[in-house]
């Protein structure tokens, strides 16, 4: 920091202040901090980040901050009288909040909880790091999403009878190889996989989703919704490219979106009337978009759709 020119913002706070103005750090120097206890402030200098405490808050709990202000080691002092601290100082005022309340509330960011891991490691503050660790973990648990795999027709009958959240089936069957493939038809299939993986984890919360790998077809998409079967696509069919027969396995993106969010609407009661249904088709005259800008226009026609739904429904019962 010696020489350094640092331009901070002005950010008002409850609690430890934070002073923060456009200065010139001067020169430095070690000493053995000597204060006296009780509310008397103490000015921080934290990676450029200016910040107001007590010594009360900065001793209350065996850290090493604890360490630094009771004297026991030295630390860095401008002749202002700032402590420097060589440490980012972007989660510090969650550092002094939880030094004063044993609480802090941790942001949503997986990324901003890991970082103020790292801080309250480096501080030593134990309750801290085992509060940014719990929140780690149960966000890990959240994220994973168990996807059944129906291995007989009674299975998926319990399932699809007991569910009342729109439900999608992948069927998949790769060992259904009674034609050559077609050279691209192996990407295909990974690719149907990948979106069916990738919807689940979008949607676990709000739908179904079970993998089928007995049934005749080679990958088949389902779509279920109040207890109905809504729609089903179908990727392969049989060509003859060569003089054989083989067996071609596309990839109908676009159309799987449509069918995913025609189930969706199938959320809640009243069921969608076709009117609505048909809003999440694709319209003929489309035929100049690419897949994925008429896929994206489809999310967001959806998207309004719901609104319009939702708030035209509020006020009604259940099931009217």
């Amino acid at each position: 920091m010696s020489g350094e020119s640092c331009l901070h913002q002005l950010q008002p706070q409850t609690g430890p202040v934070v002073s923060v103005s456009s200065r010139t750090c001067p020169k430095a120097k070690t000493c053995t901090y000597r204060g006296v206890a009780g509310n008397k402030y103490v000015q921080l200098n934290v990676g450029g980040n200016l910040y107001y405490s007590t010594l009360e808050v900065l001793t209350r709990q065996d850290t090493l901050l604890r360490s630094m202000f009771s004297g026991k080691m030295e630390v860095l002092t401008d002749k202002e009288g700032w402590i420097l601290i060589d440490r980012c100082g972007k989660h510090f005022d969650s550092i002094l909040s939880y030094l004063r309340d044993r609480f802090v509330t941790l942001t949503k960011s997986r990324q901003g909880i890991m970082e103020l891991l790292a801080e309250a490691k480096y501080y030593q503050i134990q309750g801290l790091i085992d509060l940014c660790q719990r929140a780690l973990q149960d966000d890990q648990e959240k994220a994973l999403c168990v996807i059944p795999v129906i291995t007989s027709p009674k299975e998926e009958e319990k399932l699809l009878q007991g569910c009342l959240r729109p439900v999608i089936k992948l069927l998949y069957n790769r060992g259904n190889n009674k034609y050559s493939y077609t050279s691209n038809s192996d990407d295909n299939l990974l690719k149907n996989i990948e979106l069916f993986e990738k919807l689940s984890l979008s949607y676990s919360g709000r739908v179904l989703f079970f993998k089928d790998v007995i049934g005749d077809e080679i990958c088949c998409w389902s779509f279920y919704g109040q207890g109905r079967k809504l729609a089903e696509v179908c990727c392969t069919s049989i060509v003859y490219a060569t003089e054989k027969k083989q067996t071609k396995v596309e990839f109908p993106e676009t159309r799987i979106y449509e069918e995913t969010l025609n189930a969706l609407l199938y959320e809640t009661l009243p069921v969608p009337d076709n009117s609505l249904l048909e809003a999440t088709r694709r319209r003929n005259n489309c035929c100049s978009h690419s897949e994925e800008e008429e896929a994206v226009e489809l999310r967001e026609r959806v998207r309004r759709i719901h609104i319009k739904r939702y708030s035209t429904y509020d006020d009604r019962p259940l099931g009217h």
